[in-house]
């Protein structure tokens, strides 16, 4: 399917529901054609994990105290 670009602004949602189901849409301008429209695909999957080994992360900073945030929360003499 071939829709102008100015028909295309128009009927947006109905051309995308078009290509959810499976149709080819194509745009043009001037009756050429510049762009398609495509369902989209991911790039690649993502991988979780990447990091492990590289990063190292202190049990302090994320268990331990800290005396400026405590102040915030607490008070100055929450020690």
């Amino acid at each position: 399917m071939i829709v102008d670009i100015s028909e295309a602004k128009a009927q947006l949602s109905n051309l995308i529901d078009r290509v959810y189901h499976g149709e080819n849409v194509v745009i043009a301008k001037n009756g050429l054609p510049i762009a398609d429209l495509v369902p989209h695909t991911r790039e690649g999957k993502r991988k979780l994990g990447f990091l492990r080994g590289r990063l190292d992360v202190p049990d302090e900073a994320l268990f331990g105290e800290d005396a400026d945030i405590e102040a915030v929360f607490y008070g100055d003499d929450a020690s």
